[in-house]
């Protein structure tokens, strides 16, 4: 039979034991950026009632972090944001910092980019358009291919659409030539270099609040979504919930 301290000691394992791997809840939201504010289907309301819905401890924005406090601020002091990086966003402007006054979620900078790397792809994917013709022709074919075959099967900016792997496979495939080609020469602004980079933000966020059962939002643009997911999958601490269910009716 075993003693009163060791009956005890066994419950206190299992017990810490459940809390450390209870797994937080991962929604991850494509959004369309300035589309919200002209889309009918994935408006700025629809995207505000399925954060709403969602009701997260935390939303890992497409955000720089060196951004995000000059945003705050502002935010804080008169309800507008100017900051270039974040009022480009009206996501973020128009639904999640307003709804941070009538719910209680913390904001999380998670984006890699900077605007020197932004200026620097920006001039070389325009010098390129004459100086590789060939290479930018494949890139071009291929987005527009696939952005053919979305208009095809429907409005592409549905949330029920753009949040399925069908969209993802085909947003796989139309940035593939772009990712071969121009991945490397564009240094940290490549598309597998800035993903990691934003996808390391994530997993520090992540991280940080492995096993508290939270439920965390992130909401990048849609075409990155595949990209995240791909990482997301490969964890065993989170539970990552089908985002279609917040746009149900």
């Amino acid at each position: 039979m075993r003693t009163f301290p060791t009956i005890v000691l066994s419950l206190a394992a299992v017990l810490l034991a459940g809390c450390a791997t209870t797994k937080n809840r991962v929604i991850v939201l494509g959004m369309i950026h300035s589309g919200h504010r002209t889309s009918e289907i994935y408006s700025l309301d629809v995207l505000r009632d399925a954060i709403e819905k969602i009701d997260p401890d935390f939303v890992l924005c497409e955000i720089p972090p060196d951004r995000f406090e000059a945003a705050r601020d502002e935010f804080a002091a008169d309800g507008k944001i100017t900051e270039p990086r974040v009022s480009r966003f009206p996501e973020y402007v128009d639904v999640v910092f307003p709804l941070t006054k009538t719910m209680d979620f913390e904001i999380v900078p998670c984006a890699g980019w900077t605007k020197a790397m932004s200026d620097d792809r920006n001039a070389k994917l325009k010098r390129w358009a004459t100086e590789r013709p060939d290479e930018t022709a494949e890139v071009n074919a291929a987005e527009a291919k696939v952005e053919a075959i979305m208009a095809s099967e429907g409005d592409p900016n549905d949330p029920l659409y753009i949040h399925t792997d069908h969209f993802d496979e085909l947003v796989k495939e139309a940035l593939e030539p772009y990712d071969r080609l121009f991945n490397d020469d564009l240094g940290p602004g490549g598309w597998t270099n800035i993903n990691k980079a934003h996808s390391a933000l994530i997993e520090t966020a992540l991280d940080e609040h492995s096993g508290e059962g939270e439920t965390i939002l992130i909401t990048f643009g849609a075409w990155h979504k595949y990209w995240f997911l791909e990482q997301l999958r490969l964890r065993d601490d989170i539970e990552i919930v089908d985002s279609r269910v917040f746009f149900e009716h």
